[in-house]
């Protein structure tokens, strides 16, 4: 059984999908389940991978680690993606571009979350 939101990964080529809509079944790619990622959300390694969020005029901007990450051909951060009350944001990056990412949002939102995916050390959460 899926959930709204989360994130599956296929082991065998790299898929990687986001749960739009839940429902009965199981995820499979290549003949085989994928595998549910886990946020992340304490990071005790020398690269920070949790999100750091900043508000800012019109909007939120999101960091990723206090200590910006590694943006190399072999290590980087694929996206981030900004939870504003029912809405999801998503900005994709590539290697050479500024682990961060500026979100225009309009008014006060109730609740906002940050989540990163890292192609190495995968999915992280605020």
């Amino acid at each position: 059984m899926t959930a709204r939101l989360e994130i599956y990964k296929c082991m065998e080529c790299g898929n990687i999908v986001e749960v739009q809509t839940a429902a009965g079944g199981d995820l499979q790619c290549c003949g085989n389940p994928m595998k549910l990622l886990e946020e992340q959300t304490a990071d005790s390694s020398k690269e920070k991978h949790v999100p750091v969020i900043e508000k800012v005029d019109g909007g939120y901007k999101v960091k990723v680690g206090s200590v910006p990450h590694p943006m190399e051909e072999k290590h980087y951060i694929e996206w981030i993606e900004l939870q504003v009350d029912n809405k999801v944001l998503k900005a994709y990056l590539k290697p050479g571009d500024a682990p961060e990412a500026c979100f225009c949002v309009c008014g006060e939102p109730k609740t906002v979350v940050a989540r990163e995916y890292c192609n190495v050390h995968s999915l992280w959460k605020s």
